[in-house]
């Protein structure tokens, strides 16, 4: 029977919702948010939360109010295209299209609609996956569904963190139950301590890249186990390790369930290395090898990435935890329990040891890289004790610096400019340097102008925040932000080495800084504190009350609930980004890699990719990559360098004007940043990366490393 017109839009605007290739599609975005403005507002720009609460009579009726149809007609089209159509990874990597990468991660920051993420690791496999399907380039991610998500952040009166969860509606989110070939649902299982844990799967389509959730929720399970799906990093040392279980474990039995047979498995993180155990359980249960041969299988074709410099990011489980909840792979691997666990002891002969799964991939990966250059050289330096015999040159940890997905992050006003001056198809080429030449046919007063117009947005969803934190508390209202003031961006995770209150330790000079009547300074901050971390939380404190002291008002500004979105605004509109980690504790850091997109400068450490990518003209470098054996003398001398290059390069650049208003020394380091940084620190030069230097070696098996 022929579908009727009205039922046609409801179907293909479902269809747009339901593949988060919309999350990069700014058109698309205006199609759900005009359809219901007000839901798209406060449903965190949901598309699917949006339909479900209209009857399918209120979206015809508005998609035909709206005139709209045209529009819905084309965006389904251009959809169909994009999945059918062919890319790069057709050529170049084309035996990952039969057998694809399965990339495994705690968390996913793909849209802030989908709140299984907390910060720069899973808004880094969100990019990963997002280029993926770009770049045409089999990929299956594993994740887990967390059903109360991450923490949200509240600060009260008098600037504390609050934590609060909210739960996440199945029904409202992009999700489809993966059934089996007779209709039923697919669950997996996985063996914990006295019990099995049944998992069901959620599939998730970004683009042509397919995401597995794993839940817990199942009748099966007790009310406990149900919540060991609950929480992303929450519980105790026993939580965390069942939930690595059920990621590395029911994570690769999800895969193969779906009907895939993986080439390659890519860890983002140790958090998921538990699949590496599987994997080598199950080549010997299917083709009988010995568990040696087994594992030097699964090492041959395996990656891990390290994002984490600091040692107390990794997770050490105790010998007796991981025992119990790892005999079951020993005997399904034919190998001595205290055998297996010496795969994750850093001293493999000392059964007091604890179990460290980053130890283990490091142990069972052919390839494992860090996320900038610097960082190579500090996870070379830290696991060299794993490889006595060798320098620490020759420890067998690489790099491949982070990139972004530009078109996650770009404010559309940018990309119409790229599309003008550029070139009308200038996404397809992202990682050639001759593109990002283009941008000096792109006139100093039109960038500038552009730039304003993201800055006023930004202003707008400040003051927006603002004001309803002051009507929750009962305050009075603060003073505005200035749109002519230099503003400072700092947005990230509150935790103590991004020294986030860097600045702080001469008030009356910043005060003189931020107030000076000519040209003044503002800074907004987000980010949230880890619920069980006190510093982080004291950090946020300091930085809310500062902006209600009378010398700081309207110039210090914190915004509550740092999500994608909060990140998205902050990296389109402020004029620079600041980045202060205690080098060298900054693995990557691609928030001030999203600014450069935006018409934005970097003022940062030398620390992760700025180390790299910092040249001299293309934005401005706090002190000179001096690393001092106290921290405390170090942080007195970076503070020094952080006042010094504000005070002496930023501010005097940005308000040194022509007759036409127009910073053009400013501009012209904005000009520079784009056409040095662009073309290397995006996503598709990463992916492209990875494809050369670890999936397609893995996938043809050639010899390991170990």
């Amino acid at each position: 029977m022929t579908r009727a017109p009205q039922d046609d839009v409801v179907r293909k605007l479902h269809e747009l919702a339901h593949n988060l290739w919309w999350t990069w599609q700014p058109d698309i975005r205006a199609l759900f948010r005009e359809l219901e403005p007000e839901l798209w507002r406060t449903g965190h720009h949901n598309p699917v939360a949006i339909l479900s609460r209209l009857e399918p009579e209120d979206i015809e009726r508005r998609v035909h109010d709206l005139e709209m149809l045209t529009r819905v007609n084309q965006a389904h089209r251009r959809l169909g295209d994009y999945l059918a159509g062919d890319a790069w990874g057709l050529i170049h990597a084309g035996p990952l299209r039969a057998r694809p990468v399965a990339y495994f991660s705690a968390e996913f920051g793909i849209h802030q609609s989908l709140p299984i993420y907390s910060g720069g690791l899973g808004v880094l496999a969100g990019d990963h996956l997002k280029s993926m399907s770009d770049l045409g380039i089999g990929v299956v991610g594993v994740g887990i569904l967390y059903h109360e998500g991450y923490v949200h952040q509240h600060l009260d009166a008098a600037g504390w963190q609050q934590d609060s969860y909210e739960p996440i509606a199945a029904h409202e989110m992009p999700l489809e139950a993966v059934a089996d070939a007779a209709g039923a649902p697919v669950r997996v299982t996985v063996r914990l301590p006295g019990r099995d844990v049944a998992l069901r799967v959620w599939r998730v389509w970004v683009g042509r890249s397919q995401l597995l959730l794993l839940d817990a929720r199942d009748d099966a399970n007790a009310p406990a186990d149900q919540e060991l799906t609950a929480r992303l990093y929450g519980g105790d040392q026993e939580t965390r390790i069942q939930q690595e279980m059920l990621l590395g474990v029911g994570g690769y039995r999800a895969v193969r369930a779906v009907g895939h047979t993986p080439s390659v498995l890519h860890l983002n993180e140790g958090h998921s290395a538990f699949a590496l155990l599987e994997r080598a359980r199950e080549i010997v249960e299917l083709q009988g090898l010995s568990a040696a041969d087994a594992l030097r299988e699964v090492a041959a074709a395996s990656v891990f990435t390290t994002h984490t410099p600091v040692e107390a990011g990794h997770d050490r489980f105790l010998s007796e935890l991981a025992g119990r909840h790892l005999e079951g792979l020993a005997r399904g691997l034919g190998l001595d329990l205290d055998a297996l666990l010496a795969l994750g002891r850093e001293r493999p002969a000392d059964p007091a040891s604890p179990f460290c799964p980053t130890v283990l991939a490091l142990n069972l990966s052919r390839k494992a890289n860090g996320v900038s250059a610097i960082h190579g050289r500090v996870a070379r330096r830290m696991w060299r004790h794993l490889w006595p015999e060798r320098s620490e040159e020759e420890v067998p940890i690489g790099h491949i610096t982070n990139g972004i997905h530009v078109k996650t992050w770009l404010a559309a006003d940018m990309q119409q400019l790229y599309e003008h001056y550029l070139s009308p198809a200038w996404a397809d080429s992202l990682t050639r340097p001759d593109l990002w030449r283009e941008i000096e046919k792109v006139p100093d007063a039109e960038l500038w102008e552009v730039h304003q117009v993201l800055k006023a947005r930004l202003f707008a969803f400040v003051e927006r925040r603002r004001a309803e934190r002051w009507e929750r508390l009962g305050l009075p209202a603060g003073r505005p932000l200035d749109q002519d003031a230099l503003t400072l961006g700092f947005a990230r995770r509150f935790a103590t080495y991004k020294r986030a209150d860097i600045l702080f330790r001469d008030l009356e000079r910043l005060a003189r800084l931020v107030g000076d009547p000519e040209r003044p300074v503002q800074i907004i901050f987000a980010g949230k504190a880890h619920p069980a971390d006190g510093a982080g939380k004291e950090l946020a404190q300091r930085v809310s009350q500062l902006g209600q002291d009378p010398r700081f008002a309207g110039r210090i500004v914190f915004v509550e609930n740092y999500t994608m979105h909060v990140g998205r605004q902050l990296v389109q509109g402020v004029d620079a980004w600041l980045n202060t980690p205690r080098r060298p504790q900054e693995a990557c850091g691609t928030s001030g890699q999203k600014v450069i997109l935006n018409g934005g400068l970097n003022v940062s450490i030398l620390d992760g990719w700025w180390a790299e990518a910092f040249e001299g003209g293309n934005g401005f470098a706090i002190g000179r990559g001096e690393v001092h054996a106290d921290p405390a003398a170090q942080d007195a001398h970076d503070a020094e360098a952080l006042m010094r290059v504000l005070e002496q390069e930023v501010v005097p650049l940005y308000y040194a004007r022509d007759e036409e208003g127009i910073p053009r020394g400013w501009i012209a380091r904005v000009k520079r940043g784009i056409q040095t940084l662009a073309w290397r620190y995006n996503a598709d030069r990463m992916v492209k990366d990875y494809v050369g230097q670890a999936y397609l070696p893995a996938a043809g098996g050639s010899t390991c490393r170990m």
